[in-house]
């Protein structure tokens, strides 16, 4: 079967090392936007919209529309600009439907006891294999938890947006620690997406350039499977979780996961202002327990 191949533009973030997409169909001009940033200076406490700007400005010059606004999983490492881009556009945010366990984990980490749980920050909620169309291309949620709770991959066409689960060859596979992560769901997680066809397009969520190289973001299920830094010197699903256990005991916490969770479980919206117009973050103090300093 010919997969349907949908155009593929990508953003790359250097501050938080995070690419962001804009698939779209070439036939019909509609899009998804993926993992949008909303951009956050920790130490101006600044927020500023340009890479979601360049996004949009993007989509203007190509006439396209947008059809959603996609996120992977609540982010650790930078803020979602999925509600700027709603109320810039119009356009229905969407998650994978197990962000409900997320909220559940992080609401209690921020003591918001009146913070709902339901999903409704979101237009809609992704089951495991619910099917939806990007203009007149096919695509397909599949439930990938193990770097969180609530991870999904976005099949569309030929591409799988894998976000945390894998990245670059060269790279490896995603830390698997944060509360409710599991080495052993990843790898069970990985062994789905690398069960797709062998020249399916693999687009990652993140590029920490080793070796200094270029950032990149593309690969192929066949190329993860026969040169994955992680994946390929591991038989099983032991060895792997062995390996990853290992070494996410070294990595210390990305260093926006107490500001960007707040944020993320809410579907990319601001505190609301309070009496002196404000808006504030909580920051808990040793949540996460002991963990390595960077």
């Amino acid at each position: 079967m010919i997969m349907q191949k949908p155009d593929v533009a990508a953003f790359f973030d250097r501050r938080t090392s995070s690419v962001q997409y804009v698939v779209s169909d070439p036939e019909t001009g509609a899009c998804a936007i993926i993992d949008p940033v909303l951009d956050f200076d920790e130490k101006s406490g600044s927020i500023a919209t340009e890479s979601a700007d360049v996004i949009l400005d993007y989509v203007a010059a190509r006439q396209l529309h947008i059809q959603w606004i996609l996120d992977t999983h609540p982010h650790a490492d930078h803020f979602s600009a999925a509600a700027y881009l709603k109320d810039k556009t119009g356009a229905p945010t969407a998650i994978g439907e197990h962000v409900v366990d997320v909220q559940k984990l992080w609401r209690d980490t921020y003591n918001l006891p009146d913070f709902p749980t339901d999903g409704s920050q979101w237009n809609h909620l992704f089951s495991d294999g619910e099917a939806f169309c990007v203009g007149n291309i096919k695509a397909t949620v599949l439930f990938s938890p193990g770097h969180t709770l609530a991870s999904v991959t976005y099949c569309i066409g030929d591409c799988a947006f894998v976000h945390d689960t894998m990245f670059m060859p060269d790279s490896g596979t995603a830390r698997a620690d944060f509360p409710g992560g599991s080495a052993k769901s990843l790898w069970s997680s990985m062994q789905r997406i690398l069960s797709l066809p062998d020249d399916t397009r693999i687009f990652v969520g993140h590029d920490y350039q080793p070796g200094g190289r270029e950032p990149q973001w593309e690969s192929t299920v066949h190329l993860q499977r026969a040169t994955n830094i992680h994946l390929s010197r591991c038989a099983s699903v032991s060895e792997f979780v062995t390996l990853r256990e290992a070494r996410d005991k070294t990595l210390p916490m990305p260093k926006l996961i107490l500001h960007a969770l707040q944020i993320n479980i809410n579907g990319g919206r601001l505190p609301e202002p309070e009496s002196n117009g404000q808006r504030y973050l909580r920051f808990p103090l040793n949540a996460l327990g002991k963990v390595a300093w960077g």
